[in-house]
């Protein structure tokens, strides 16, 4: 067959090419696009490729310049927050992508490119030495330097701050400004990821001495205009954006709107250009709208059940292992996915991660399995109570389903469903049993750093393994893939194993837009383009 180079470094055959295309354009089914796209990935190492195939069509058209974007997010709450050190949410995360840049980012292969940076090297894995690009001005003149990178990166550890990334910064033993543009890092053990590290949302830079983040000062594609926690942010572009000819829109609203009927419902009329978090229930409407599209990304999200293990009912390893057995995973694929997605196995990478291990056996669903364990734990004839949130995911469809398999084996599992706003900071991971819905993680050192190390702010069960901590450092240094990969197995089998965080299936994430919206494609850190859509969208008309 003919070849064609799709420009994201590998090669695809046509067939393969136009295939891809249909499913992105909604002609195939569900589960064959996502089928397809995984199938690719195992077996060819091509679903960046693939997930980039949408956007082709984009590049052809030439991108016009003004206008006005009006972006809707799927939540958000009054703890909204512009300090890239304590950002935790897709709100946050679409504003800082607005407003700031890191020293590096992902591209579609999931290979980390610089953006502030000029370079980033190493001899040892240990000593990091960043070179800035020359020339770049934050929104209100001043010229980037050495020393507002330090100072960003060097205020994760300050204690008082509660950042998001300390798990992350506690490993650089020193940040140095060496030269005008040159930072130095020098770690306490090896890690060979600092620079996917850094693409990280919680490393936007900001100016040396920061701390008022209500209208904060940036490098990004626009100027904070406006920003209201809980309400709307306004960003109009900036003018001496260091990329040539970006961005392209005059002004961004962004803003959230929590109840998924009323977000629809905006896309559809117009009101709205772009929407976050379509669920699969209404993946139809937005198909079957000739003014309105899909974006779609696989990117090994997923929305899972937190059993707190050092709380009851979850501190007897009988009843975590029961609510495993309880899950019927393909029916909340088929059901609450309507086939986006893939089963998972309690473990938080995807089939699609080169380090993921395809050799921890598949648990099936055994009710019966799951009602000896709750015996065991002391739990059948009493009332235990989850909580769901439409801000956590598709937990309120996930939940549903969990509890008549309960029901199904006399097991009392009550529903508490919680409002979106404050679902974060009041429930979520707090309260014995809980949803969480997890963003794509570029490496997989950040994704157990952050939420399986026994000291990681984000620990959601409260778990603590030694083994598990132990060999998240040597992996860290670990230079040789095939060794590196073993110790992520066996990671990966410790959390299958004892962990209290149960994940049932893996999702595509889908967005709605409205036709006029040029630019966007999938991109495999995340939906809206990893959240990074700002720079690259446009409007025809």
């Amino acid at each position: 067959m003919t070849r064609k180079d799709n420009g994201a470094g590998s090669d695809l055959t046509r067939d393969q090419i136009e295939t891809a295309r249909r499913a992105l354009r909604g002609g195939m089914t569900r589960r064959q696009m996502i089928g397809y796209m995984l199938a690719t990935s195992a077996a060819a190492g091509t679903a960046p490729a693939l997930l980039g195939l949408d956007g082709q069509a984009f590049a052809q058209e030439t991108p016009k310049t003004g206008g006005r974007l009006r972006v809707a997010a799927n939540t958000g709450s009054t703890a909204d927050t512009l300090d890239p050190a304590l950002v935790r949410k897709s709100t946050d995360y679409v504003r800082i992508r607005m407003f700031f840049n890191t020293l590096t980012v992902m591209d579609e292969t999931m290979t980390p490119q610089m953006d502030l940076a000029e370079s980033i090297t190493s001899e040892d894995v240990t000593t990091w030495v960043i070179k800035l690009k020359p020339g770049i001005e934050f929104h209100d003149g001043k010229t980037l330097t050495a020393e507002d990178v330090a100072y960003s990166l060097s205020r994760h550890n300050d204690p008082d701050l509660s950042s998001r990334a300390a798990s992350l910064t506690k490993q650089f033993a020193s940040v140095t400004v060496t030269a005008p543009l040159e930072v130095t890092i020098v770690l306490d053990a090896p890690n060979a990821d600092v620079p996917a590290l850094l693409t990280g949302h919680n490393f936007a830079i900001v100016q040396d001495g920061a701390t008022d983040f209500l209208k904060p000062v940036g490098t990004g594609p626009f100027t904070c205009e406006v920003f209201e926690p809980g309400g709307r942010a306004v960003g109009k572009r900036f003018g001496n954006y260091f990329k040539d000819g970006k961005p392209y829109l005059d002004e961004i609203e962004h803003f959230a709107i929590a109840d998924d009927n009323a977000r629809i419902n905006a896309l559809m009329s117009g009101d709205v250009d772009f929407v976050a978090g379509i669920k699969p229930v209404a993946s139809r409407v937005i198909e079957a709208n000739p003014m309105t599209e899909l974006l779609i990304t696989n990117a090994g999200n997923y929305t899972d059940f937190i059993i707190r293990v050092d709380q009851e009912p979850g501190n007897s390893p009988d009843f975590v292992l029961g609510m495993k057995y309880l899950m019927n995973r393909q029916q909340m694929l088929d059901a609450a996915l309507r086939g986006f997605g893939l089963v998972a196995n309690d473990t938080p990478l995807a089939p699609s991660s080169k380090y993921y291990n395809a050799d921890i056996p598949q648990r099936p669903y055994d009710p019966e399995q799951a009602k000896a364990h709750f015996e065991k734990a002391g739990v059948m004839g009493k009332s235990v109570e989850m909580v769901t949130s439409d801000a956590a995911g598709i937990s309120v469809e996930l939940g549903i389903i969990l509890q008549e398999s309960a029901r199904s084996i006399g097991f009392d599992l009550t529903i508490n469903k919680v409002p979106s706003d404050g679902y974060w900071s009041n429930y979520w991971f707090k309260v014995p049993l809980s949803w969480g819905n997890i963003l794509p993680r570029p490496t997989p050192d950040i994704l157990f750093s952050q939420f399986y190390q026994s000291t990681a702010a984000w620990n959601e069960s409260g778990w603590s393994n030694e083994r598990f901590d132990t060999l998240l450092l040597e992996a860290r240094k670990e230079m040789d893939e095939g060794l590196r990969k073993d110790m992520y197995g066996e990671m990966q089998q410790l959390i299958h194993d004892h962990c209290g965080v149960l994940i049932p299936t893996f999702q595509a994430n889908m967005d709605g837009y409205r036709t006029g919206v040029k630019g966007l494609k999938p991109m495999p850190t995340g939906p809206m383009m990893g959240y990074d859509f700002a720079e690259s969208v446009w409007k025809d008309a």
